[in-house]
């Protein structure tokens, strides 16, 4: 009997087929280009198809101009919110990087101390979770069961 591969697992698959995809602002293509968002939104695609809302374009400091959590509330809307403390391989992560500013960084956890992410000037990829990125993540999430 074939043994399917479990939510997280199959999250974590996908997001390693990302590594390497150039980093482009708004993008979400795997192998063309993509931004942290980007990554987030093609994992969804990958798992249930069609996304569940369109993201409005953004400029580079989107989330400071419109004073809001954008990124953060999105996140509620379609993701299952989880404990900090609990997250496993294949959740969703999301980081202030200015720590009096919004979120506006996300990452899926590869491992106990592993991101897989998408970030200015790099290529999608697998990196360490530093004390750098630990001091500003905000919220953890997995994806859902199915998709909404």
């Amino acid at each position: 009997m074939k043994r399917t591969m479990n939510l997280r697992s199959r999250v974590l698959v996908e997001a390693r087929r990302w590594i390497g995809t150039p980093y482009r602002h708004q993008g979400s293509c795997r192998g063309a280009g993509c931004d942290c968002l980007g990554l987030v939104r093609g994992i969804w695609r990958s798992l249930y198809g069609d996304e569940p809302e369109a993201p409005p374009a953004y400029t580079p400091d989107w989330a400071e101009r419109c004073g809001g959590e954008t990124l953060l509330e999105a996140a509620q809307r379609h993701l299952v919110e989880i404990d900090i403390r609990a997250v496993k391989p294949g959740d969703v992560l999301l980081f202030r990087p200015d720590l009096k500013g919004p979120a506006k960084h996300c990452a899926i956890v590869s491992g106990p101390t592993g991101i897989i992410h998408a970030y200015w000037g790099r290529a999608v990829a697998e990196t360490s979770l530093s004390h750098w990125w630990q001091r500003r993540l905000v919220a953890a999430f997995a994806f859902p069961q199915r998709g909404h």
